[in-house]
């Protein structure tokens, strides 16, 4: 017998950010970031409004200014009168710990702390800028993420190691120093935070990298060596199929091991792009890995040369826009629709065999067949479709399927 290996999750802490857990037994959540000015509560608000319904579950703002830490209260007051309860966490960088001190309702309207030790200072004063963020933490009862970067190392560790490698016998590679850094960071910050009185259930790490092996290897490190809740993200992924590739692969890989308890897909978008798609990905790697369900599956095949209609690929976009517009409501009335299996299949090759697989399928005429359609439901033959309007037909079938099924 052939089986799919089961994926046993990194046992980590849980850690509670406003209404959701992370890490333990809770699902994989998925983060987005804004790239508005904060400071613009009107314009943060409404893409925080647009990445929080296309599925995001926490949402990262930037705080870098006095007006932008006075746009985090007003975001959240904005956020809370319009009904959405989404977490905010606030992104700080070199003056987080005077942000945080000078504007205590900001410090207290965020859900999560994200603070990056290698921009916390430098010299003397990083190390009391450091204790001064962590205490805020603890004051307003608030988690943190300690987020490692390989654009901004602690560069007196990353010294202090290259140095002692440099007097082994058998010194290792750059690469491996790099990642050997990011790996003790993360773990001697989060230490640190422990020692200052943050507990380990307010502690989430990441250790941000650009390339594919590079995640895997620091992760894998990070999961072995503690038991902290772990941000899964590979820091400017790129543009377009680069950067959904290369985030797929990474964290799809991490996660098949059980490594991540939330997710960012750090894409690149163009100039005016929809920032919601970073989203759309994340849930995308989750479904296809079976993690969780967000919505039916439509598969449809590439076409070939018997499928020289388009007949096939217009009704599978039409039912993926149908099931796009239909989903906000049926997943109030019909629980469970969103593991729905569609298929949508051009020619009778693998069409009859596909549509078998999923929870309903239709077969379309491939070149020289019969005009018909037939439709198979729980992988049985139901229906055969002829004629002009099999697209409307296939929908209706579609709608009351799902009223029988999920109602």
């Amino acid at each position: 017998m052939v089986s799919i290996p089961a994926v046993n999750r990194h046992k980590t802490h849980p850690v509670t950010v406003r209404n959701i857990v992370i890490g333990g037994d809770s699902p994989v959540r998925v983060q987005s970031m804004t790239n508005t000015d904060t400071a613009d509560v009107t314009k943060t608000f409404d893409q925080v409004k647009q990445l929080f319904i296309a599925g995001s579950e926490l949402v990262r703002v930037t705080v870098n200014t006095d007006e932008a830490a006075r746009g985090v209260v007003a975001l959240r007051e904005k956020l809370d009168a319009a009904g959405l309860d989404v977490p905010l966490v606030g992104c700080f960088h070199y003056n987080g710990h005077q942000l945080l001190q000078d504007h205590p309702d900001m410090a207290k309207a965020l859900d999560k702390y994200r603070i990056n030790p290698g921009n916390v200072g430098f010299g003397k004063k990083r190390d009391s800028q450091y204790e001064i963020m962590i205490e805020q933490a603890i004051e307003h009862d608030k988690p943190v993420r300690i987020g490692v970067n390989w654009g901004s190392l602690d560069q007196d560790l990353s010294t202090r190691l290259m140095d002692e490698n440099a007097k082994r016998a058998n010194p290792m590679s750059a690469g491996d120093v790099m990642r050997e850094t990011l790996v003790q960071s993360a773990l001697i910050s989060a230490e640190k935070a422990e020692n200052i009185g943050l507990p380990k259930n307010k502690i989430i790490l990441s250790a941000k990298v650009s390339r594919v092996q590079d995640l895997i290897a620091v992760y894998s490190a990070l999961a072995e060596r503690s038991n902290y809740a772990l941000h899964l993200g590979l820091t400017e992924a790129g543009m377009g199929s680069k950067g959904i590739v290369a985030t797929a692969l990474a964290e799809g890989i991490l996660l098949q091991q059980g490594i991540g308890d939330t997710i960012r897909a750090s894409l690149t978008p163009e100039p005016g792009g929809d920032r919601t798609i970073e989203v759309r990905v994340c849930r995308e790697i989750l479904q296809s890995l079976g993690l969780r369900s967000f919505m039916p599956e439509v598969s449809a095949c590439p076409g070939c040369g018997r499928t020289t209609s388009t007949v096939f690929q217009e009704l599978a976009q039409d039912i993926q826009r149908y099931l796009d517009i239909k989903m906000p409501t049926w997943t109030k009335e019909y629980p469970g629709v969103e593991s729905m299996k569609v298929a949508v299949m051009g020619c009778i090759v693998n069409g009859p065999g596909e549509s078998k697989h999923a929870d309903i399928g239709i077969s379309l005429p491939g070149t020289g067949e019969s005009p018909v359609a037939p439709v198979f439901i729980d992988g049985k033959k139901a229906h055969t479709l002829r004629g002009d309007n099999i697209a409307v037909s296939f929908q209706e079938i579609v709608e009351s399927y799902v009223q029988k099924r999920y109602g």
